[in-house]
C-alpha cells in the first residue's frame, strides 16, 4: 500500500514538472511568433511578457535583440538568429537553437529595435539578473537599475532586498529604494529616503540630490536637509580623492625606493656618484621585454621569470663596469661621474641598435590588471597595489641580508670605516665589486616594475636618476630606512602638489625644498652613524 502510494506521489510529481515545462515552452513559442508582426509600439509590451518567463533562452533572445541579429522569414515566419561561422553567416532557430538552412532566393527580414526599445531591453535584463546565482551579474544588474530607478517597481526591489545577502548588493538596492521614494510628495517620505542617502558616494544619488536642491517647488525643510547630505557627501568624496593622491604617491614613491635603493648602498660603500645607475634600470626593463618576446605562451609567469632575470642581468652589467672602469678612479669623483656619464651614453647606444630607438611595450599579466573597487568613488589599481607590496618586500629583504648575512656585514664595515675594516682583512676590493653588483642588480629589478607602468625606451633610465639621487641624499647616505622614509615623502609630496601647481612646477618646489632641507641637516634625515672614513 505504501509503495503504490509512493509510485502514485511520482507520478504526479514528474506530470506537473512536464506540464511546467511544456507551458514554458509554449509561452516562449508565443512570444517568438510574435515578433515578425511586432512594431516599435507593440514590441516593450511583448518583451515584458517574455521578461516573466523561467527560460534561459529569454536572456539570449534580448541579448540577441540589442546586436540586431534577430531574423525572420517572410513566408513562414520562422524567427532565427544570425552568426557566423568560419567567416560564413549562419542561422541558428530561435525555438530549437539548432542550425537551419537558409532557404535559397528569399531574403530574410530584420526584426527591428530602435534606441527606445534597446534601452528597455536592457532595464529587462538588470531586472532578470536580479536573482542571477552569480554576486557580481546581480551587482553590475542593481547598479545599472540605480541609473533608471524608474524602470523597475519599488516592490520588485523590496522583494528581491528580503532575498539579498551580499552587502554591497543590499546598498545599491537600498538607495535605489531611497530615490524612489524621493519622487514622493510627501515630505516625511523625502526626509526618511535623504536619511537613507546620508554618506551614499554613488554618482547617481549625487546627481538626484542635486536636481532636488535646484527645485523650486521642494520645501524649504527638505532642501535644509538635501543641503546637509550633500555637504557631508563633498567631505567624503574628498577624504576619498585625498586618499586615492596618497595611493598613487605610495605607489610612485615605491618605483623610487626601488630605483634608489640600490644608489645608496653604491654612494654609501664607495662614495661613487653612478651616473649609469639609470640605465641599470633601462636594461632591467629590457630584460623584462626580451623574456615576453622569447616565451609569449607564458605571460602570466614573466614578470616572475623577470625578475631574477633583470637581477643578474644588470648586476653582472654592474660587476663589469666596476672591475673595468670605477676601481681605476677611486678617490677621483669628477673622473669617476663623468666615466660613468659616458658609460650610460653608451649603453643607451647599444639599446638603440640592437633594439631600435623605439619604445617597446611589455604587457602586463592578466592578474595586474583591473582595480579593487572600495567603494563608489575610491579603487586601487592592481599593477600600483603589487607594486607597493612588491618594492616593499625587496626592501626587508635587502634590509636582512645586510644585516645576517657575511657579505652584508662586510658592507657594512666598509661603509662605516674603510681603513678599520682592512685591519680586519675585509677585501674591500671585493666588497666594492659585489656592492656595485647588488645595487645594479636592485635597479635592474626596478625596470621590471617600471615596464609594467610605462613603454621600454633607450632614455628610460634617465628619468629616475636625478629623483633617485634626491631621495638618497634627502633620506641619508647609505642609510636603508632613510631612503624609504625619503622615497615614500617625496611620492606623496609631488603626487599632492601636481593637481595644484603642475607637475613641472611641483618637482621645482620639492627640489628648492630639498635644497634648504639640505642646508639645515647635510647628511639628510637619518645620517649614517660613525666614524667617517
Amino acid at each position: 500500500m505504501f509503495k503504490s502510494v509512493l509510485a502514485l506521489l511520482f507520478v504526479i510529481i514528474h506530470l506537473s514538472i512536464f506540464q511546467s515545462a511544456r507551458a514554458q515552452d509554449v509561452a516562449f513559442d508565443d512570444i517568438v511568433k510574435a515578433l515578425p508582426e511586432a512594431s516599435f509600439r507593440t514590441l516593450p509590451a511583448t518583451l515584458d511578457k517574455a521578461a516573466t518567463l523561467d527560460d534561459e533562452r529569454v536572456a539570449t533572445l534580448f541579448a540577441r535583440l540589442l546586436e540586431g541579429d534577430v531574423y525572420f522569414h517572410p513566408k513562414t515566419q520562422q524567427v532565427m538568429y544570425a552568426t557566423k561561422t568560419q567567416g560564413e553567416r549562419a542561422w541558428i532557430d530561435t525555438l530549437t537553437e539548432k542550425n537551419i538552412v537558409e532557404s535559397s532566393g528569399v531574403r530574410l527580414r530584420k526584426v527591428r529595435v530602435n534606441n527606445r526599445v534597446r534601452s528597455h531591453i536592457r532595464q529587462l535584463l538588470a531586472q532578470r539578473n536580479l536573482s542571477h546565482r552569480d554576486d557580481t551579474v546581480r551587482l553590475q544588474a542593481s547598479e545599472s537599475l540605480l541609473a533608471d530607478v524608474d524602470s523597475i517597481s519599488t516592490k520588485v526591489i523590496l522583494s528581491r532586498l528580503e532575498q539579498e545577502e551580499n552587502a554591497d548588493i543590499i546598498e545599491v538596492l537600498t538607495a535605489i529604494t531611497a530615490l524612489k521614494r524621493l519622487q514622493n510628495d510627501d515630505v516625511t517620505e523625502q526626509l526618511g529616503a535623504l536619511e537613507t542617502l546620508r554618506g551614499s558616494l554613488y554618482p547617481e544619488v549625487r546627481v538626484a540630490l542635486l536636481s532636488l536642491q535646484r527645485d523650486s517647488e521642494v520645501a524649504d525643510t527638505v532642501k535644509a536637509n538635501v543641503d546637509a547630505v550633500l555637504a557631508g557627501i563633498e567631505v567624503k568624496r574628498k577624504w576619498f580623492g585625498w586618499a586615492e593622491t596618497a595611493f598613487f604617491g605610495i605607489s610612485m614613491g615605491s618605483v623610487l625606493l626601488l630605483a634608489a635603493i640600490g644608489l645608496s648602498i653604491t654612494f654609501g660603500v664607495m662614495g661613487v656618484i653612478n651616473m649609469a645607475h639609470g640605465e641599470m634600470i633601462m636594461l632591467g626593463a629590457y630584460t623584462t621585454y626580451v623574456i615576453q618576446q622569447a616565451f609569449p605562451n607564458l605571460i602570466e609567469y614573466s614578470l616572475l621569470m623577470a625578475v631574477p632575470a633583470a637581477f643578474l642581468v644588470s648586476g653582472l652589467m654592474g660587476v663589469i663596469i666596476e672591475r673595468s672602469v670605477i676601481q681605476f678612479l677611486k678617490g677621483r669623483p669628477l673622473e669617476t661621474l663623468l666615466a660613468t656619464f659616458g658609460i650610460s651614453l653608451i649603453l643607451q647606444q647599444l639599446v638603440r641598435t640592437v633594439f631600435s630607438p623605439l619604445n617597446r611595450q611589455v604587457a602586463s599579466p592578466e592578474w595586474m590588471s583591473g582595480s579593487w573597487q572600495i567603494n563608489p568613488v575610491f579603487s586601487v589599481t592592481f599593477n600600483r597595489l603589487y607594486i607597493i607590496i612588491f618594492s616593499l618586500a625587496v626592501f626587508f629583504s635587502l634590509l636582512l641580508f645586510l644585516k645576517k648575512s657575511s657579505l652584508g656585514l662586510h658592507v657594512r664595515a666598509v661603509a662605516q670605516n674603510r681603513d678599520m675594516a682592512r685591519a680586519l682583512s675585509v677585501k674591500s676590493n671585493w666588497v666594492d665589486a659585489a656592492t656595485f653588483g647588488l645595487g645594479s642588480g636592485i635597479a635592474g629589478v626596478a625596470g621590471v616594475v617600471l615596464s609594467q607602468l610605462t613603454n621600454v625606451g633607450p632614455n628610460l633610465g634617465q628619468a629616475y636618476i636625478i629623483d633617485s639621487f634626491l631621495v638618497v641624499v634627502f633620506g641619508g647616505v647609505a642609510n636603508l630606512w632613510g631612503t624609504l622614509v625619503s622615497a615614500m615623502t617625496l611620492g606623496v609630496l609631488n603626487k599632492f602638489l601636481e593637481p595644484v601647481t603642475g607637475p613641472v612646477l611641483a618637482t621645482i618646489i620639492v627640489l628648492v625644498g630639498l635644497v634648504l632641507f639640505i642646508q639645515k641637516r647635510p647628511m639628510g634625515l637619518f645620517p649614517q652613524k660613525g666614524r667617517a672614513e
